[in-house]
């Protein structure tokens, strides 16, 4: 069972280990305690999951070894396991408005503001690499751009309810997928102009995929974000929302297409090709902000 849970595209079967006691305490530390000594608190934390979460742990250090291309210890996989407890810490803040706490540098953001005054939709494509939530909270809050996100609200149903009660704006702007009228719903928000957050990198177990080379082994992707920027014809832009340590953040933005077209004849080689496109950018920010992969499974096909 263990072997199938943690299949590349069974990730949804993953225990939730966020209880809402264990939420709520975490919510009491960081609005009752503060920014600064939560932080401190999450060393034993850290040290704590990385003691008893055995397949996050095991997960980790393969990935590290083959993203560093050298030696990995213990405090290598600590590291890692602190920076993803880092970014969780600090969605309660961002959920809740208080960017104060907060330096974020937006690179090439004229992509997107050029985006938003042509009144013209498109989908903003992301990954679990760094946090989505500080793009999210930027976007809802401080009404930088209009966004919805496309988000399976269903596995980790506790911690969803928990961030979602944090910021019931912020909560409206899901679009949940496998819905009968979710393309209906997507197609007015594009319409609308509206930006469409999805992220590229996590299969279903339901869903189309697309095998790439991801640090040079191959990887299963799923082939929705291309399949439905190809199916509404409106533009794609990447983004990267990378943590760098203490209260500061960076938020790459990129260009993938203006039109992602798939020819009837060589339908699966158009999609293998916009994918890899996608995947070697991923690749490319991951480089930057290794310890920000934060995929706990067993993510290549090898």
């Amino acid at each position: 069972m263990l072997k199938r849970a943690l299949h590349p595209g069974r990730w949804a079967d993953l225990p939730e280990r966020g209880t809402p006691v264990t939420l709520r305490l975490i919510h009491w530390i960081a609005v009752g305690i503060g920014r600064g000594t939560a932080r401190l608190l999450l060393y034993p934390i850290t040290l704590y999951f990385l003691i008893s979460a055995h397949p996050a742990r095991r997960m980790s250090y393969q990935y590290l070894k083959r993203v560093r291309a050298r030696p990995v210890h213990w405090w290598h996989v600590f590291s890692h396991i602190h920076c993803f407890a880092a970014t969780i810490l600090d969605r309660v803040y961002l959920l809740r408005g208080e960017f104060q706490h907060f330096d974020v540098t937006l690179h090439q953001k004229e992509i997107l503001h050029r985006q938003v005054e042509s009144g013209q939709g498109c989908i903003l494509l992301g990954s679990h690499l760094g946090s989505f939530e500080v793009l999210r909270a930027l976007g809802v809050t401080q009404q930088d751009f209009p966004l919805k996100v496309l988000m399976d609200i269903a596995h980790n149903e506790n911690i969803t309810r928990f961030l979602d009660a944090l910021n019931q704006e912020i909560a409206s702007t899901v679009i949940a997928p496998d819905r009968s009228d979710t393309l209906l719903k997507v197609k007015e928000s594009l319409d609308a102009g509206f930006l469409i957050g999805m992220l590229g990198d996590r299969t279903t177990s339901d869903g189309k995929t697309v095998r790439c080379q991801f640090f040079d082994a191959p990887a299963t992707f799923p082939a929705g974000p291309i399949l439905l920027a190809s199916i509404m014809h409106c533009p794609v832009i990447l983004f990267f929302g990378l943590y760098r340590g203490g209260n500061r953040y960076e938020i790459y933005f990129e260009r993938l297409s203006e039109d992602v077209i798939l020819n009837r004849d060589r339908r699966a080689e158009d999609m293998q090709r916009w994918t890899q496109r996608y995947v070697d950018r991923l690749e490319h920010y991951t480089r930057l902000a290794p310890y920000n992969w934060f995929n706990f499974y067993p993510f290549w096909d090898e």
